[in-house]
């Protein structure tokens, strides 16, 4: 049995270098992590290896081992990382990009392995693969969404809750999601909310961080009394 410990995805950051601005990507992340982040997911979808790898050792130094740390996509940047003894946790990965179970394969069982699912079709395959292959699922758009340009039909709420209860994985919903949209989406079986815009373009990183923790733990209390009644 893997002896991996299950990710705090709760408030899961998603990095926009562009939304980071002059700042950079490292300190928005230092002060999300700060905010409260449970797992940061670097995402350079273009820039050259050597640049997210760059990136990478900067944004590991930030998160200093208080969060968990994915980068999206760039499954060679992770192996390159490891060699280079960065602290990575694991890669988040597309229907379009690298295997799911090659990953799984090449970064051992301790490694976190997240996968982008939108249709119940997505759902079905990662139940046909190994157990704990995928340690969980980001699910969306929840809304269009400016920040992913190629992003699929919007899910909103009920369409998110429709996917996660058919998932044995925890479901992340992605994609649009704001402050107001934790209860419905707690309610609606969501493991965690990935942000991008919201704190990445926030004047105060730390502190939107903190208003999403805040508004995930009021959501679990409001749960609560409704399953109660």
């Amino acid at each position: 049995m893997s002896a991996r410990r299950a990710p705090d995805l709760s408030v899961y950051l998603v990095t926009d270098a562009a939304l980071c601005g002059a700042r950079g990507v490292a300190s928005v992340v230092a002060d999300a992590v700060a905010g409260g982040a449970g797992i940061v997911q670097l995402r350079e979808k273009h820039a050259p290896d050597a640049d997210v790898l760059r990136e990478l050792e900067r944004v590991a130094a930030a998160v200093d081992g208080r969060a968990t740390l994915v980068v999206n996509d760039r499954l060679d940047v992770v192996l390159a990382a490891r060699e280079r003894g960065i602290p990575v946790d694991g890669v988040h990965l597309g229907q379009g990009d690298a295997a799911v179970l090659r990953a799984r394969d090449l970064l051992g069982p301790d490694a976190i392995v997240g996968l982008t699912a939108n249709t119940r079709a997505h759902v079905d395959a990662v139940a046909r693969m190994p157990r704990r292959t995928v340690d969980y699922l980001g699910v969306g758009v929840i809304r269009p969404t400016a920040t992913k340009a190629d992003h699929p039909p919007a899910l909103g709420v009920d369409g998110f809750a429709r996917i996660a209860a058919a998932a044995e994985a925890p479901c992340v919903a992605i994609g649009g999601v704001g402050v107001a949209d934790a209860a419905p989406l707690r309610a609606g079986g969501a493991a965690g909310i990935a942000v991008v815009s919201a704190i990445c373009a926030a004047p105060d990183p730390r502190a939107a961080t903190a208003a999403f923790v805040a508004a995930w733990a009021a959501a679990s209390v409001t749960t609560l009394r409704e399953s109660t009644r």
